[in-house]
């Protein structure tokens, strides 16, 4: 089964056709870094816009390095939410008036389930993760622990209740004056520096609780700037970024740990855009070490947004038949849980005061 897979959730406008959910055939993805990258983040308008400019030239070309024409596609796949909403309706529209006018079935995608699904694919030769894990997925807007069984379906085991990892990332990559993306730049810098430098809080919450906080280490970190700047001390970025990168990848550590021992995991995967961070990769191999189970991630090119994880996601759903209809629409916000229970939310109107 060839999955023709669209996502364009926030700055990455990116199609790909997978096969069986698990072999990549061809992916073409616009990368909108360097527009943004002015800005100091992403700007939803900028990057709805840039989607529309993009998203059927991205769409021809994957077919043609795919050697493949419509006839060759069994159904398509698009991320319906959550999301920038201007963005998600760039490609939740494409893929409708690309399955009315060929016919093919449609299949919504929760944006975290690609994530999941990332992990799935193969690569370099070897085969991916498969369900059942215990999946943390780290990116920009998401910190969670799932349960994933061996039918696809999650288990939300727990998640942020503030800044998500990857935000933190970003904020404290800003407070250091780091261009955008910063989290890569704090990775490279945090392998330089002192994870010791500085004692920065490790927000573990409750004992029995698989939640995360970052907003409280974030603030620890800008007070410590602040601080040194007034008393007209020197700020060493890369101290500053390996106790903050430590600060992190041990709570992420310590809840994955928990979360495992809990469930009975045997088989630990990482996926998100933060599952590329180098030392998060490797504190995650080391905590599969010491509970003997196994440690998979997502080759570095599919951590970030793309669109052959939201392809491998769409699978399990059609080869059940689960299609989506063609009212499909875009969330910004979008149940984990009443996505896979297609319990989807109703579009609420608003009229204005006349």
């Amino acid at each position: 089964m060839n999955i023709l897979g669209i996502e364009t959730s926030c700055d990455e406008t990116s199609a790909a056709i997978v096969q069986d959910g698990t072999h990549l055939l061809a992916q073409v993805t616009a990368s909108q870094i360097d527009l943004h990258a002015r800005f100091g983040g992403v700007v939803p308008e900028v990057a709805s816009r840039q989607h529309v400019v993009d998203i059927t030239r991205v769409v021809e070309q994957v077919f043609l390095d795919a050697n493949m024409t419509w006839s060759n596609i069994d159904a398509i796949a698009v991320t319906c939410g959550p999301g920038l909403l201007g963005s998600l309706l760039v490609g939740v529209s494409a893929a409708k008036g690309y399955a009315l006018a060929t016919g093919k079935p449609l299949v919504g995608v929760h944006h975290i389930a690609g994530h999941v699904a990332a992990a799935m694919l193969a690569s370099d030769g070897g085969t991916g993760a498969t369900p059942p894990f215990l999946c943390l997925v780290v990116s920009g807007g998401h910190t969670e622990l799932l349960s994933v069984d061996a039918e696809f379906r999650f288990t939300r085991l727990g998640g942020t209740r503030d800044d998500a990892a990857g935000e933190a990332y970003d904020k404290v990559a800003r407070l250091l004056g780091l261009a955008y993306p910063g989290g890569p730049k704090v990775d490279d810098l945090a392998h330089r520096g002192r994870p010791d430098a500085f004692l920065f809080p490790r927000a573990l919450l409750e004992d029995d609780s698989f939640d995360f906080s970052f907003s409280g280490l974030k603030s620890a970190v800008n007070n410590e700037i602040v601080k040194r700047r007034n008393r007209g001390q020197a700020v060493l970025v890369e101290d500053v970024c390996a106790s903050f990168q430590a600060a992190v990848i041990e709570v992420l550590v310590e809840k994955t740990k928990r979360a495992a021992v809990h469930t009975g995991a045997r088989t630990i995967v990482v996926a998100g855009g933060v599952a590329a961070n180098r030392g998060l990769r490797e504190a995650m191999s080391q905590l599969a070490k010491e509970l003997s189970i196994s440690a998979m991630f997502p080759p570095i090119e599919l951590c970030t947004d793309n669109a052959a994880m939201i392809a491998a996601a769409a699978y399990p759903r059609a080869k059940q038949g689960r299609w989506s209809p063609l009212s499909l629409n875009a969330y910004a916000q979008l149940s984990l849980v009443d996505w896979q229970d297609g319990n989807w939310p109703d579009v609420v109107q608003i009229v204005p005061n006349l």
